[in-house]
């Protein structure tokens, strides 16, 4: 697995624009983020159709065609620095297509920073862009806007990204003890695993550090996840697993023996509980750059900083 290529950091005054890719977003908490970005010296641009709710699919932020021409719009702006996600839910699977790649490379590198459903705009543009992006807290998610732990992590990444080359969590511990080397790479389980088969997808984790986090799953279906991504051979060649937060699924202690079940044949380090996903004061991760796992110290060091 080869390194992507780091957009530049942000600089006080860069323009971010927020997008609604997925579900529906709360004005109020759209409102309080936008606030937060303008204390960073931002200057934020919202796109025309974020605060839209579809007309049949009330879990939609809008129809697909302006969810999706809000991103592309967004990302070829030559005036855009970066474009961060509003919120998660679900909805990218349905609007993806509808982008034009060609003209995005086009438009040159660009920064992205969301999570949760965004995982599969991760893939896309590490597999057809190339570009390294940030797995990190959104505009309007209620972990961000109310938790300065997240913030101030995401801060950092943008601005100082040699602060934070290395990213450790207060709870990580190893599941599987050791050191492992890869390119970071991953998302919610959910999602790496519906993903397969589809054109343009990551054909496998191999010489991965393989990140994984989800919320609201019942243990047997995080299993079957799981053992979906092991038996279409995608573990194949992976070097590393981390693991974030579990929010909202069984609780961690019936959770954990199915984790070690699944990913302890592996035979490479992984560590757990690692603080990054749908969880108060979530560390932003970089994917698509090389690093170091230290699953006893429950530390990732980048060998370069997230950003040039």
């Amino acid at each position: 697995m080869r390194e992507l290529v780091r957009p530049a950091r942000l600089a006080p005054g860069a323009r971010v624009a927020v997008v609604a890719t997925s579900g529906p977003v709360p004005e109020e908490r759209l409102e309080a983020g936008l606030d937060v970005l303008r204390g960073w010296d931002l200057d934020p641009v919202v796109a025309p159709h974020v605060l839209d709710r579809h007309e049949e699919f009330g879990y939609l932020a809008g129809s697909d065609a302006d969810r999706a021409a809000d991103f592309q719009n967004a990302w070829c702006d030559p005036a855009v620095d970066a474009v961060l996600c509003a919120r998660g839910g679900y909805g990218v699977q349905r609007m993806i297509d509808l982008l034009d790649f060609e003209a995005m490379r086009a438009a040159g590198p660009k920064l992205f920073v969301g999570f949760s459903d965004l995982t599969v705009l991760h893939e896309a543009i590490a597999t057809r862009l190339g570009l390294v992006t940030l797995y990190g807290p959104m505009a309007a998610g209620i972990d961000f806007i109310k938790n300065e732990r997240a913030q101030n992590h995401l801060r950092a990444t943008l601005f100082a990204p040699e602060t934070v080359r290395t990213i450790g969590s207060a709870g990580g511990r190893a599941l599987v003890p050791g050191r492992a080397r890869g390119v970071t790479l991953g998302g919610c389980l959910y999602l790496l695993a519906a993903e397969r088969g589809i054109p343009h997808a990551r054909p496998s984790a191999s010489g991965g550090l393989l990140c994984l986090e989800d919320v609201g799953e019942t243990t047997y279906r995080l299993d079957r996840y799981l053992t979906q991504l092991l038996r279409s051979g995608w573990f194949e060649g992976v070097r590393g697993v981390l693991l974030g937060s579990w929010d909202e699924c069984d609780p961690y202690d019936r959770l954990r023996p199915m984790l070690a079940d699944r990913l302890g044949p592996l035979g490479v380090p992984v560590v757990e509980e690692f603080g990054f996903g749908h969880c108060a004061g979530a560390l932003t991760v970089p994917f698509g750059v090389t690093a170091e796992l230290d699953a006893d110290a429950g530390t990732l060091t980048l060998d370069e900083p997230a950003l040039r």
